[in-house]
This record gives C-alpha cells, structure tokens and sequence, in this order.
C-alpha cells in the first residue's frame, strides 16, 4: 500500500516493499510505480524496493514551473532522506535512466550502484525529434487511448501489440484516476531535451549496468553503450529481441540480470 512522504518541498506518493538491500527506482515520462509492478512483485523477495511518482506523474503534484533533470533527481535524493536509507542501488529506465545518472553525479554517497535501461547522454537530433513528437501527440491525439497506442509503438515489441499485452498496459493506465496533464508531460520532455551528461559521466565512481533493447527505437543501443562508455567499469549488455522496456515485457529475465548484479555488488565483485 502507497503513502505519500514529506521529501523536500513535496509530497511525493510512494511504494515501499520487500526486506533487504535497499533499491530505488525511477520510472520515465509519466510513469508511476504501477510501472514497476513486476519488480515489486519480483524482487521484494531478495531487496527492499521503493518507488515513487515522479513530481507532474500520478500521485505527486508538480509545482508551478518548469522542471530539471537536476530537480528530478534532488526529489529521488529526498525520498531516500525520507526513509532514512542512507544509500540505494539505484535503477532508472528511459528519462528515469537520466535522472538516475544526475542522481549519482550530484549525490554520489546515495547511490551503491546504477542499473540504467534505455538511456542516454545526451539526446541526437533523432531522439530529440522524438520527444517533440511526443509534445503534439498529446495535444492532437483523438483519445487518451489513441495516444497511448501511438506512444507505444516506440515502448514495446510487435509481439506485445500483437498478443494483446500492450491492450492490457493502456486498459490498466486507464483505469488509473490520476492522470498527467499535457502541461505535465510537455513539463518532463522540456526538462530532457537539452539536458547532457556526457562531459561528467566520467566522474562517477559506482558499479553501473547499462541495458538496451535490440530492437529499442527510443534509446537505441549506441546511445546505451555511449553511457556504459563513459562511466568507468560500467558493464553494457543488450536484450535481443527487446524493446524500450523488457523489465515488463520479460520481467523475470531482466529481474534475474539485475538481481545477480545487485548481488555482486554486495559482495564487491562488481
């Protein structure tokens, strides 16, 4: 059961499951903890998960103004202060993936180790021409399921659209009353458009895995390994077959990666 806490200037909805090491997670454009079910379902056997709502997603109210990629990050920072966790492995995926590369750069003391799925350093033209797609989707999409199954094509494999699982995510987004308005995603986009790590991923001392789907059109794989690059020792590995977020649609083999790397981590292997 969901809570929200007190971190910083927010009030921010929270999950908190499992026993053990601590884990946070971000989620990406718009994503609440629901997006991260088949962790907290998965893993809440081995670690403690806490996820969250990010501020203008869900159940966490975004303040009036515009939104950094450094105010993201601060705000994953807070819920750890929150909790009293004094440190977490951290795990992001798609923007979520960039706040947490921000996350370990401005609080390093925070963070044990990154695990970032579809991310980047800095968005290429191709990308960046993406995100502003996604800025007048919403605004000229017939339905909200309309826009969520013309987003989605980016988000998932043929197969998921194909043997419905994809009918299932939008029926569950539906259902879901908190909504995010268009001022709150063009908000997100805004915030990650020009943002860029490239120049000081190098100074980050953390274990990191960077993943990337075969066949992800977002963050492709050379945007991935440009991460797993530039942050020393990081390991980079590739789910073929997969698209922007496998952690959904191949829950148990991406649970299985980042679990055996969490454990190594524990044991100062990684």
């Amino acid at each position: 059961m969901g809570e929200h806490v007190r971190a910083g200037t927010l009030h921010v909805w929270t999950e908190q499951v499992g026993e053990g090491p601590d884990v946070l997670l971000l989620g990406g454009l718009g994503d609440t903890v629901e997006s991260w079910q088949f962790q907290l379902d998965g893993l809440a056997d081995r670690f403690r998960l806490t996820a969250f709502d990010n501020r203008g997603a869900g159940r966490t109210a975004r303040p009036e103004g515009a939104v950094s990629v450094e105010m993201l990050a601060d705000d994953a920072a807070a819920v750890l202060h929150a909790y009293d966790i004094p440190s977490a492995h951290v795990a992001g995926f798609s923007g979520g993936s960039v706040i947490a590369q921000e996350m370990a750069l401005r609080h390093p003391d925070l963070v044990r180790s990154l695990v970032l799925q579809g991310t980047w350093t800095e968005m290429d033209n191709y990308l960046r021409t993406w995100a502003r797609f996604m800025k007048w989707l919403v605004e000229v999409a017939p339905s909200e399921r309309a826009f969520h199954e013309g987003h989605f094509l980016f988000t998932y494999t043929p197969r998921s659209y194909n043997d419905g699982t994809v009918d299932r995510i939008i029926d569950g987004v539906l259902a879901l009353p908190h909504k995010q308005s268009t001022e709150d995603i063009h908000a997100f986009i805004d915030a990650f458009i020009d943002h860029k790590t490239t120049d000081r991923l190098p100074n980050l001392r953390v274990p990191a895995l960077v993943l990337a789907g075969s066949n992800d059109l977002i963050s492709r794989p050379n945007l991935c390994r440009a991460v797993a690059e530039k942050i020393p020792g990081a390991l980079f590995e590739v789910f073929e077959g997969e698209a922007h977020q496998p952690f959904q649609e191949v829950p148990d083999r991406w649970n299985d990666r980042v679990s055996a790397f969490w454990r190594s981590v524990q044991q100062g292997a990684a």
